[in-house]
């Protein structure tokens, strides 16, 4: 009786993994190098897969149920081992269990600035942070990229190692997606959708498929974020007469600014007067080419722009008869 209890437990006869952690994607049977009873029993719970290897090499594949291992269950094992349809010996053999749910909340991010082409502002640097979802799509290629002799994979070990991949590629698919800088804050989820695919090619190799990828955040220049916030309050984009307006608004009023630098520094008296005489210009041309007396300058446009000239002459932009001669005219369309 002693003897038959000592066979009994040097046998595996029930094989299953309950999951005690969220963070576990590969777990090994611990078998303590015994071996597994002919007809043991394999329990393999929903969102779980079962691999069995033989001398390292990959062999079955068993999908969530209970199987009973014995040689018709086990096709792939029988013709490694070349057993015979006879065969009800035990069996020494390596048992990994794969969770296949999807594993959330990973993180990516940008080091190093990204630099973009973009139709409007040339070449933009930005910065990008977010997370992204997997899940085990192909539990033979995942085991030979993180297997190896691993007991245990870790979702803190594949962050990792995608962690390499994801931020280089992010820059390429940025460039493939062909998404401007100014479409960029304000659709994440968009082109979140327009890079997932890009980036599921690289990690179609590791078995792993990528669920979601999520932008929560793009850092612009200040420049391009000050730009960004006018342009969005003034809501000029659709007028584009108004837009060159703007600009050249927005130039006198960086010259303003810094009223005693020099030619290098800012823009110069001369040539921030001959801004204020193409923006006057293009006025009175929009002004005279329209029939329509509705598009004429109207008496608030004229006392706004009475005030943009005050405030160059202040600075010294303009001479006190350069201000007096614009008033005069602008005071005669009164």
């Amino acid at each position: 009786m002693g003897l038959f209890n000592f066979i009994r437990e040097e046998l595996v006869e029930v094989i299953d993994w309950v999951e005690n952690g969220d963070d576990i994607l590969m777990w090994k049977f611990p078998d303590h190098d015994k071996n597994i009873k002919y007809g043991a029993q394999l329990t393999v719970r929903e969102a779980q897969q079962a691999i069995f290897l033989d001398e390292g090499q990959l062999a079955d594949v068993y999908p969530p149920g209970r199987f009973e291992l014995i040689t018709q269950n086990m096709p792939i094992l029988t013709s490694l081992k070349n057993w015979d349809k006879g065969f009800k010996s035990p069996f020494l053999c390596d048992i990994y269990f794969l969770s296949t749910r999807i594993f959330t909340n990973l993180k990516w991010g940008t080091q190093n600035p990204v630099i973009l082409r973009d139709p409007e502002f040339k070449q933009v640097r930005v910065k990008a942070f977010g997370q992204y979802f997997i899940r085990i799509a192909d539990p033979a290629a995942f085991m030979r990229e993180f297997g190896g002799t691993n007991q245990v994979v870790r979702l803190s070990e594949v962050e990792n190692s995608m962690r390499d991949i994801v931020s280089p590629k992010f820059a390429e698919a940025l460039a493939e997606a062909q998404v401007s800088v100014l479409d960029m804050v304000s659709n994440y989820s968009e082109l979140g959708e327009k890079i997932k695919p890009i980036l599921q090619e690289e990690f179609d190799q590791f078995g792993i498929e990528l669920t979601k990828f999520q932008i929560s955040s793009i850092s612009l220049p200040k420049e391009v974020e000050e730009f960004y916030d006018k342009m969005t309050n003034m809501n000029m984009v659709d007028n584009m007469g108004k837009f060159q307006q703007f600009q050249q608004a927005n130039a006198i009023e960086k010259a303003a600014e810094n009223p005693g630098g020099g030619a290098g520094e800012g823009i110069g008296m001369g040539m921030g007067f001959g801004m204020a005489n193409m923006m006057m210009n293009q006025q009175q041309n929009q002004e005279t080419s329209s029939s329509d007396p509705a598009k004429a300058q109207t008496r608030e446009e004229i006392l706004a722009t009475l005030k943009e000239l005050g405030a160059l002459k202040e600075s010294g932009i303009l001479t006190e008869k350069e201000f007096n001669a614009k008033k005069k005219e602008l005071l005669a369309r009164l």
